[in-house]
């Protein structure tokens, strides 16, 4: 510190909170609406609930829509709420932890200890409204409206009343608890938004564990069908074929349970069972990892109070030849592995996010995959859940936003526990699906190359004793396979090409056409000059179609207007009617892609819609019916993606959506059935994805309810 001389002027200041710091506490520590509620339902389970209800009305609507959360617990008294609850970074949690202070009911140690987690309720809402009572004090009432807090310089100026009820409003006949409405909502939802709110807050209890004394509920009261088709965990936990549960404590393994469980279609294999006994556990036991020289190195749990860790698990098999003999939804257990599976983190019974969600690989085990491609286990076949104790495993700290632990020794020995289990658990695994796959995998009649190539893995895991020279042998035998795949993939696109350029001479025929009509009826020079121009700047846009397909970045608003403008005399032609509201779109419509393959799937779909529009307005004319032809095109966004939205009023699709982008798959008389698959190919080529929503999953006009509505999603 530098010297203060008598002519220096010495001051005191304090720090001055800007009002605006409680709304950026809301908006960027909390990442989205489902870490917003579960940090309010995490304050329930420190209150002691035994219950916690959270029910939405006319959430479509931000102006007129509710958020209700409701627990059963102890409730805050005048004095909680006005020197706790609405004081940013409050260390009265952190201090019960400290003292090892549980809750009164059940025992619990706080989860929440930071003190701002209540605060991402700004990211659902303007205004809150709480309500809550504990025994013998008044009932409290409290309303903020956060538009207040852009209105005053500093936030000790924001005023905030409170109400204290002698005779309750709320709680009545002695019950105590929090009630917190949610009004003036940040954001229109839909379906997507809230199936996956339904699925975090599912997910915030262990699958495996009956937890009685704490149950979160969720629901929509106007939109019942909202959750429809949602798969949960006791639809698909018979479809598992391997199943652990591994102790871990100080330096070792201290218990081990492992089972291969065939469904009862396999009738050739039988069941078998590993113990803490088995001398392949006895001799990985110890607690081992490679350290930075690629030696193994011992480690203990106990030079860090981390405790007490149980790992458990599910594994499954997503071999087509296996999925036929027993799962009959298996688009539906695909994707419910795909957004469920992982390895996820509960301490105390309550989660501990984001371990275990899609973008969190904690574990690197996609990539161990990629490396170990016959043995890893990757996240979409693995439901995992790891048990921590609170007051045992204080040096694992969660992170301010809600990201999981900070990443320091202790964390990085908790990890390598993991991994070390999980490979005792992938070596069990490997052997009983080396016989999986030799009573029931592919055989040379059903699939020529897929039967070779598993006989050739199979050869190599035998006879190569030399690890390294093994892996590389089997990554060579991958990639034959992945590169059969791609041809095959590129053969389709090849023929899909043909069709495109089957279009183009298609409408090039209906132009000219028209010329000659115009020249033999008109002598309108202009009007001829305009058909000639626009031919000429259609056969440009086709070209673009061919050209090579580098990724740049896009306006996806032109990308529409280009394949609209190609296919515009045929959507004359045919009397469709396009409905742009795309153009209403204000977001950021810039995308990394390949712009000549996206026109063509845009172009691909609306040749679908139109032919399936002619399907109806003759089924129409037959009726006597009057009906018009429409497209409709909108571009909507949430956090990580942007959406294409294109349906049709036409027939709807008259075959399942689960096939429909299967190739040669067609309801077409004739039809090829390639163009959805290769558009599908391609999105999934520019990471995007094809999806064909249930109804409310996005905002269309009423008269496409009934249509087909496809929707092309691209990760921003």
């Amino acid at each position: 510190m530098a010297d203060i001389t008598k002519s220096d002027k010495e001051s005191l200041v304090k720090f001055k909170p800007r009002a605006r710091l409680l709304i950026q506490l809301g908006d960027q520590l909390i990442k989205n609406e489902s870490i917003a509620l579960v940090e309010l339902v995490k304050n329930s389970y420190d209150a002691d609930a035994n219950k916690v209800d959270i029910y939405m009305e006319n959430v479509d609507d931000p102006n007129q829509g509710i958020i209700i959360i409701e627990d059963d617990g102890f409730g805050m008294s005048p004095e909680i709420v006005e020197n706790v609850w609405l004081e940013p970074g409050a260390d009265f949690k952190n201090n019960l932890i400290k003292q090892n202070i549980t809750s009164p009911k059940y025992n619990r140690l706080p989860i929440g200890e930071k003190g701002i987690g209540r605060f991402g309720v700004h990211k659902l809402g303007n205004t809150i409204e709480l309500t809550t009572k504990s025994k013998d004090s008044n009932e409290v009432y409290v309303k903020i409206n956060w538009d207040d807090f852009n209105n005053y310089k500093y936030l000790e100026e924001v005023p905030i009343t409170i109400v204290e009820r002698s005779n309750p409003v709320h709680f009545k006949n002695g019950k105590t608890g929090t009630n917190i409405i949610i009004s003036k909502l940040r954001k229109k939802w839909e379906r997507g938004i809230a199936r996956e709110i339904k699925r975090s807050i599912t997910a915030l209890a262990s699958p495996f564990e009956n937890n009685d004394s704490f149950k979160p509920s969720f629901d929509i009261i106007d939109k019942p069908k909202w959750f429809d088709g949602l798969l949960n965990w006791e639809d698909v936990k018979d479809y598992s074929l391997f199943r652990f549960k591994v102790t871990i404590e100080g330096n070792s393994i201290t218990d081990f349970e492992y089972a291969f469980t065939p469904w009862t279609t396999m009738t050739k294999l039988y069941p078998r069972e590993v113990a803490i006994n088995d001398s392949l556990i006895e001799a990985f036991k110890t607690l081992k990892y490679k350290n930075e020289n690629g030696k193994d190195e011992t480690f203990s749990l106990s030079n860090y109070n981390i405790g007490k860790v149980i790992f458990e698990g599910y594994v499954f098999d997503q071999d087509p030849f296996l999925l036929k003999m027993g799962v009959s939804d298996k688009d539906g257990f695909k994707k419910y592995l795909k957004s469920n599976g992982g390895v996820k983190v509960f301490r105390d019974g309550l989660r501990v996010y984001d371990y275990g969600e899609p973008e969190n690989d904690w574990l690197n085990l996609d990539f161990r995959r990629f490396q170990q491609p016959t043995k890893a286990i990757s996240n979409n076949l693995i439901l995992g859940a790891v048990y921590l104790d609170r007051k045992d495993s204080s040096a694992l700290i969660e992170k301010t936003n809600r990201e999981g632990f900070i990443e320091d020794d202790a964390y990085k020995f908790f990890r390598n526990a993991i991994l070390h289990s999980l490979e005792i658990v992938e070596t069990l695994r490997h052997t009983d699906k080396k016989k999986l796959k030799e009573v029931y995998g592919p055989t040379p009649k059903s699939a020529p190359l897929a039967s070779t190539l598993s006989e050739a893995k199979i050869y190599v895991e035998e006879k190569i004793k030399d690890s390294e020279v093994k892996n590389k042998i089997v990554k060579y035998l991958n990639k034959i396979e992945s590169d059969y795949k791609r041809v095959s993939e590129n053969l389709l696109k090849a023929a899909g090409a043909g069709l495109s350029m089957s279009v183009v001479v298609h409408e090039v025929e209906k132009i000219l056409y028209e010329v000659e009509k115009v020249l033999k009826s008109e002598n309108a020079s202009d009007r001829v000059l305009k058909l000639v121009t626009h031919l000429s700047s259609l056969i440009d846009g086709y070209a673009e179609i061919i050209r090579k397909s580098n990724q740049t970045s896009e306006n996806i608003s032109q990308l529409i207007d280009q394949a609209l403008f190609n296919t515009e005399y045929r959507l004359m032609s045919h009397k469709v009617d396009i409905i742009k509201q795309y153009k209403l779109f204000k977001g950021n419509n810039k995308l990394k892609i390949a712009k000549n393959l996206l026109i063509g799937t845009i172009m691909n779909i609306i040749d679908n819609a139109i032919y399936w529009l002619d399907q109806k307005s003759f089924s129409s004319t037959e009726k006597k019916e009057v009906f018009t032809k429409k497209i409709f095109i909108d571009i909507v966004e949430d956090q990580k993606f942007i959406y294409l939205i294109m349906a049709d009023n036409g027939t709807g699709f008259l075959i399942p959506t689960d096939d429909i982008t299967e190739p040669f798959v067609s309801a077409k008389p004739g039809g090829m059935g390639l163009g959805l698959h290769i558009a599908s190919e391609i999105m999934e080529a520019q990471n995007g994805r094809v999806i064909f929503p249930n109804e409310g999953d996005f905002e269309t006009p009423e008269e496409f309810k009934k249509g087909a509505t496809i929707v092309l999603s691209f990760k921003k």
